[in-house]
């Protein structure tokens, strides 16, 4: 993965001028490239071309760039895929949207190609910390497993979007310790990717409507904490 002529790159936007400038910067770069002027063209393309990283715009003619994520991350192959939406869009609804349905990053318009490629290093170097963790976690009635990105509990075997399982993943491996929203900010979407602090909430709540309320605790005032007791 480290190695750019491997890795490659889908660009989803319905503007030619634009898939022209980051098809150039990418190859540029090293990256193999393809690209789609839609989301249904998109979800075809990336279940063929099986994508690293996938440029993703959000108002798009046939089906927007949401839909489209919700229906990459249901592809099995694409579960290490990287997502980060493009947009003119800065609304914090749009943000929160983009991010509940798996996004890993998302950067508005106007769209600087070397702050870009900076995104995508940074995206890459985060994956590489990550691989050399645990690749599996035990604890109370859960196995986490971070190659699958499954949890098997009580012999029930649970799948998470790759957000959530991070987030369940990292607050399992610091147990009993309280994180606040900034901190999990930081260690689940990096200081490249600027989250809305609402972000966490909507993915801590999505991780208890799957695996149950017993296992995260809300600390009033402070933040989260995988709780043992």
């Amino acid at each position: 993965m480290g190695d750019k002529q491997k890795v490659k790159v889908l660009v989803v936007d319905d503007e030619p001028d634009i898939v022209d400038l980051l098809t150039y910067n990418l190859k540029k770069e090293g990256y193999e490239v393809e690209s789609a002027e839609d989301g249904v063209k998109a979800v075809k393309i990336a279940s063929k071309f099986q994508p690293d990283v996938i440029l993703l715009d959000i108002m798009m003619p046939i089906q927007d760039g949401v839909e489209t994520c919700r229906q990459l991350r249901e592809i099995p192959e694409l579960k290490g895929t990287f997502i980060i939406f493009l947009t003119a869009r800065a609304e914090e609804y749009s943000e929160i949207a983009a991010f509940d349905v798996g996004a890993d990053d998302y950067i508005t318009k106007p769209i600087k190609p070397r702050a870009l490629m900076s995104r995508i290093a940074a995206l890459f170097r985060r994956e590489s910390k990550k691989e050399q963790e645990l690749t599996q976690i035990k604890i109370k009635d859960l196995i986490i497993d971070r190659t699958s990105y499954t949890i098997d509990k009580s012999g029930k075997t649970i799948t998470l979007p790759k957000k959530e399982f991070e987030l369940l993943y990292f607050l399992a491996k610091n147990p009993n310790m309280v994180f606040s929203r900034d901190d999990l900010l930081q260690n689940i979407w990096g200081a490249d990717v600027f989250v809305l602090a609402r972000t966490v909430d909507v993915h801590i709540r999505k991780v208890r409507e799957k695996i149950g309320e017993d296992y995260i605790t809300t600390v009033k005032g402070v933040g989260y904490k995988f709780d043992l007791n």
